[in-house]
């Protein structure tokens, strides 16, 4: 499933809400809201920006945790991956 960066969560539809924030989250960070090894938003902003429970928020961001997308620093946040899952390395090609 990709989501649009800009989507709203459906709370009515077959996919679950912290699926749905998760797949938002994922496409925030493709797109470039944050930057690899910065903090995406706080618990607290998202509960408020997509009107969720704080434990469905932290549901999400345990998925995104899993997937190598982000991980999280008690106390201090959660961060995006340098690399994200599929991409190359930097500089990455055979050696000469």
């Amino acid at each position: 499933m990709t989501a649009d960066p800009n989507a709203e969560i459906d709370h009515v539809g077959p996919v679950t809400p912290y699926r749905q924030l998760a797949e938002i989250l994922r496409a925030r960070i493709a797109r470039g809201d944050w930057a690899p090894g910065r903090p995406i938003a706080s618990e607290t902003r998202l509960v408020q920006e997509y009107g969720l429970a704080r434990s469905t928020v932290r549901r999400a961001i345990a998925v995104l945790v899993d997937d190598g997308v982000v991980w999280t620093v008690q106390g201090r946040g959660t961060y995006v991956a340098e690399q994200l899952p599929g991409e190359a390395p930097e500089g990455g090609g055979a050696a000469d």
